[in-house]
C-alpha cells in the first residue's frame, strides 16, 4: 500500500471517534491489552508522563516536551488530533514518525489486530508506544485521548501524571457533572506516582484528593504553588512571564489561556526536578526560556491562538467547548484596532448553546462547517447564533468562507478562524 492508502485504510476502516462520534468510540481496555501484549510490552522500554484534562493537554504535552528535548532526552510525543496530517501524532524530539514506518506497522500487524475490530485509536496508540521503544526513546509525553480512566493509553506506568482541568465536555462518555468527569480523568493516578492538578474547584479537587489517597500519590496543585509572579502580553505577539523559580521568559503560545497551562508545565517540571529526573542546575532557566520561546518550532505544534498573517491580522484557534471559550471569547473583545470577522464551525456533540452565549455580539460570521460526519450543518448554527444576536453568512466550506472574509476585511481588522480542530485542520490544509 502507499502512505495514502494506509492512512485511509486507517481512518475508513475501524471505528473512529473523531469522525463518527459515539458510533467510533469503544470502552474497555481489552483490545489494547492484547495489542500491547502482541508487542511486548513496548511501553515499559522507556519512562513516559501521562497528561490528561479538558483543555490544555495539546499545550502542556508538546511544551513539556520542548523543555526535555533542550535538555538533551530523546522524546517520544504522543497526542492527537492531527492538524494536517496523520504522522503529527506521533513524534520523537519534534519529528513525525515516517510513512514508511506507518506503512510497515499495517501492512506487517493487520493479520493480527484485525481480528480483534479495534478502533484507530487503540491501533494507532499501539503504532506509538512500539514506534518510541524501536527509537530508543528516553520519555514519551502521552496524552490521553478521552477521559483516561478507560482510555487506551492508560496502560502505561508513568513517573509523572497531569490533569490539566476539568470542565463540561464529552459528557455522553465522562458524565453530567464535573465530578464525574473528574473521576474519569482521575483514572490516569497511578500508585505512588506524583500528579499535578493544573487547575480544580472544590468538587473536583476533592475526587483528585480521595483517588491520590487512595493510589498512596503525592498530589500537587499547581494553582497553590504561585509559580507565575506576573505576566503580560508583549507588542510583538508573545506572554512574558516573570515567574517565582525560572527568572523572566517569553511564552510563544499567546492564548490567555495559556497562563493556567504555563503554571502546569512549571509545576510539572519543578516535580520532575523534585524527583531526581531532571538536574536542577545553572542551565535550567535558559532551558525553560529557549522552550518556550519556541515551543511550535521544536514539536511542530499548530492551532493554539496561532497568527497566520498580519494585515489583516488572521489567528486560528482549536478551542472547541466551553472551557476554552471561556478564554477565547474574552480575547477576542480585547480587539479594539478594528472589525472582527469570525470563521466559526462546530461538531454536533458540543454544547454550542454554551459556547454562543459567550460570543462577541459585535462581530461580522461566517458560518460554515468542517469536513467531518460530526460536523454541525453551517445553517443549523446561523439559526442558534441567532438566538443569541449573531448574525452572518453561511458557507459550505472553510475555503469559501476565507475568501469572503480576507476580501471584506481591511487592513486594521481581525479574522478569526475556529470552533472546532477540524475548522483549523481544513483551513490549513485548503487555504495554503
Amino acid at each position: 500500500m502507499t502512505y495514502e492508502e494506509t492512512t485511509e485504510y486507517l481512518f475508513n476502516q475501524m471505528p473512529m471517534f473523531e469522525r463518527q462520534g459515539k458510533t467510533g468510540y469503544k470502552e474497555g481496555l481489552e483490545n489494547t491489552i492484547a495489542l500491547d501484549a502482541h508487542f511486548n510490552h513496548p511501553h515499559r522500554n522507556y519512562k513516559t508522563i501521562h497528561i490528561a484534562g479538558t483543555n490544555g493537554k495539546g499545550s502542556c504535552a508538546h511544551t513539556i516536551a520542548a523543555i526535555l528535548q533542550n535538555l538533551g532526552f530523546k522524546v517520544g510525543l504522543y497526542t492527537s488530533p492531527h492538524i494536517i496530517d496523520f504522522r503529527e501524532r506521533i513524534r520523537v524530539n519534534g519529528i513525525c514518525i515516517s510513512e514508511e514506518y506507518i506503512i510497515d506497522f499495517v501492512e506487517s500487524e493487520r493479520e493480527f489486530f484485525e481480528p480483534l475490530h479495534p478502533s484507530f485509536f487503540e491501533v494507532t496508540t499501539a503504532m506509538a508506544f512500539k514506534y518510541f521503544s524501536d527509537m530508543n526513546v528516553d520519555i514519551a509525553i502521552i496524552e490521553v485521548g478521552l477521559g483516561g480512566r478507560l482510555d487506551c493509553t492508560n496502560i502505561i506506568s508513568p513517573i509523572l501524571s497531569v490533569i490539566t482541568n476539568i470542565s463540561f465536555d464529552h459528557t455522553q462518555f465522562l458524565g453530567n457533572t464535573l465530578e464525574a468527569i473528574a473521576s474519569e480523568k482521575a483514572g490516569i493516578i497511578k500508585a505512588g506516582t506524583p500528579v499535578v492538578i493544573g487547575e480544580a474547584t472544590e468538587e473536583t479537587g476533592r475526587v483528585f484528593k480521595n483517588k491520590a489517597h487512595e493510589k498512596g500519590s503525592e498530589i500537587i496543585f499547581a494553582e497553590d504553588k504561585d509559580e507565575i509572579l506576573n505576566y503580560t502580553h508583549t507588542t510583538d505577539g508573545y506572554i512574558e512571564y516573570d515567574t517565582r523559580s525560572f527568572g523572566r521568559f517569553k511564552g510563544e503560545l499567546s492564548g490567555d489561556y495559556q497562563i493556567k497551562n504555563t503554571a502546569t508545565i512549571l509545576t510539572a517540571i519543578k516535580t520532575l526536578m523534585a524527583k531526581g529526573y531532571i538536574k536542577n542546575d545553572n542551565n535550567i532557566k535558559d532551558i525553560i526560556k529557549k522552550s518556550f520561546k519556541e515551543v511550535n518550532m521544536l514539536t511542530g505544534f499548530m492551532g493554539r491562538w496561532q497568527k497566520i498573517s498580519d494585515k489583516p491580522t488572521v489567528i486560528c484557534d482549536a478551542g472547541h467547548n466551553t472551557g476554552g471559550w471561556e478564554y477565547i471569547s474574552k480575547q477576542l473583545n480585547k480587539f479594539k484596532d478594528g472589525d472582527i470577522h469570525i470563521i466559526f464551525g462546530m461538531v454536533n456533540d458540543k454544547d454550542i448553546e454554551s459556547v454562543m452565549a459567550m460570543m462577541p455580539e459585535n462581530a461580522h460570521y461566517y458560518f460554515t462547517k468542517p469536513d467531518s460526519k460530526r460536523a454541525l450543518n453551517e445553517h443549523k448554527i446561523k439559526e442558534i447564533a441567532g438566538r443569541y444576536g449573531l448574525d452572518g453568512d453561511c458557507f459550505a466550506t472553510i475555503k469559501d468562507a476565507y475568501h469572503t472574509a480576507r476580501n471584506t476585511a481591511k487592513e486594521n481588522d481581525m479574522i478569526f478562524i475556529g470552533g472546532s480542530c477540524y475548522i483549523i485542520s481544513d483551513f490549513m490544509r485548503t487555504c495554503f
